[in-house]
């Protein structure tokens, strides 16, 4: 399988060109957002500087360029995922946007008192919160698959689950704390068998891994753009037309109306009804770049990357006494996220000692505060790899960790 140059890659980024604390910047923080490569920073300053315009509304030269440069937005998206339609891309803000559209507006027509919703305990608030809302309105009530003694999604738990009361399956593409890839597509083929719909938060999963929508058979996929290279305020909702038909608008304003009366409305077709007001214009210029500077390094060369990293990371924090991390062991069932604490000492403790030696990691819950109850630890450090980093940024991590056990070792304790 192809892999990447990220040595070669990482010059496309202005940021590396920084320093801090006079070291080079070894940025392990992607799955809270991604860095930008120069193309997608050119094409959103030439679009802001030569071209902007309110979109759909003006017959004038600017405003045509800016829709046209709109859509391509959507039909680059609609290529990425595989979507059979252009029209089933709903460009949103991003993620958490989208999966409140889905809660909000699919699920505050088809749910009611006693349906269940069927989640995973290791989701994002995201994909979490939303659902806690719907049900709170409709009556229905949310249940759990737990993740197994291995950190993986427990399919026999969700067998046991899957009961005709089950009206959606939400689950995470790819968990942003343990790297868990859950097994979609025998979720949604057993999701789908007792008529239940399937919503996959793919803001982890598709930046990596890439989707192809039509053959996953989910039935929505919400996505973000800034962990994907693009800028953030932009992300995109797929969902198949069948169920977007069946969703009311989770907004009303502007844009998404056809006609327009002092007491009533009717709405727009879709995909215009589900995107109020003025939306991210020059963002998704940028998504449009980002879209484009990954289809032309390719996504099984980018998960390849991501899997070498990942194995060459889980070596090294192997040796290193006292860590802990928490995630799948089989690469084949993981991503190239990888959480982990030091001993006693506190993860923000190590991310802040680490910052001093230039390595950027996250440190927290990381918006999945259930899991990390789960997990019987207030925090973790978490360290996640992309297109530019290198093993020298995995070396930097080692070294960095090194320092901090130095510092927490009971031999300098006074």
């Amino acid at each position: 399988m192809p892999s990447l140059d990220a040595a070669t890659i990482r010059a496309d980024f202005p940021i590396f060109e920084r320093t801090i604390n006079g070291k080079p910047i070894h940025f392990l923080d992607s799955a809270a957002s991604s860095q930008k490569p120069t193309g997608v920073l050119d094409a959103m300053d030439e679009f802001a500087r030569h071209h902007y315009a309110n979109v759909h509304r003006g017959a004038y030269t600017l405003s045509l360029e800016a829709t046209t440069e709109f859509e391509r937005c959507r039909a680059a998206v609609a290529r990425f995922i595989g979507s059979p339609h252009i029209e089933e891309v709903i460009l949103t803000r991003g993620a958490t946007t989208a999966l409140n559209q889905v809660a909000a507006g699919w699920g505050g027509e088809h749910l009611s008192h006693g349906d269940r919703v069927l989640l995973t305990t290791f989701e994002h608030h995201a994909n979490l919160i939303p659902w806690q809302m719907a049900a709170k309105r409709t009556g229905a009530r949310l249940d759990f698959v737990p993740f197994t003694p291995d950190y993986l999604f427990d399919i026999e738990v969700f067998e046991e689950k899957l009961a005709s009361d089950v009206k959606v399956v939400a689950v995470t593409g790819m968990s942003n704390v343990l790297g868990t890839l859950p097994p979609l597509t025998e979720i949604v083929d057993r999701a789908h068998s007792v008529g239940a719909i399937v919503v996959v938060d793919g803001a982890q999963l598709v930046p990596h891994l890439g989707v192809d929508v039509a053959g996953l058979g989910a039935d929505f996929v919400a996505v973000s753009g800034h962990k994907m290279l693009g800028p953030t305020g932009i992300g995109f909702l797929w969902g198949r037309m069948e169920r977007l038909e069946e969703m009311e608008p989770f907004e009303g304003g502007g844009e998404m109306i056809a006609d327009v009366q002092l007491e009533s409305a009717t709405w727009a077709p879709i995909p215009h009804r589900f995107e109020a007001g003025t939306p991210a214009i020059i963002e998704a210029v940028g998504l449009t770049a980002a879209i484009e500077y990954l289809e032309a390094l390719g996504m099984d060369a980018i998960a390849a990357h991501d899997a070498e990293l990942t194995a060459y990371a889980l070596e090294r924090l192997g040796d290193i006494p006292e860590l802990t991390v928490y995630g799948p062991t089989d690469l084949e069932q993981r991503g190239g996220v990888i959480s982990f604490t030091l001993g006693d000492a506190h993860p923000h403790d190590l991310a802040t000692i680490l910052d001093s030696e230039g390595v950027s990691v996250r440190a927290g819950h990381h918006c999945a505060k259930p899991l990390a109850r789960a997990l019987g630890v207030p925090a973790t450090a978490r360290a996640s790899f992309y297109v530019y980093n290198t093993t020298a940024d995995v070396d930097a991590l080692i070294d960095g960790l090194a320092v901090a056990a130095d510092i927490f070792s009971p031999s300098r304790a006074v």
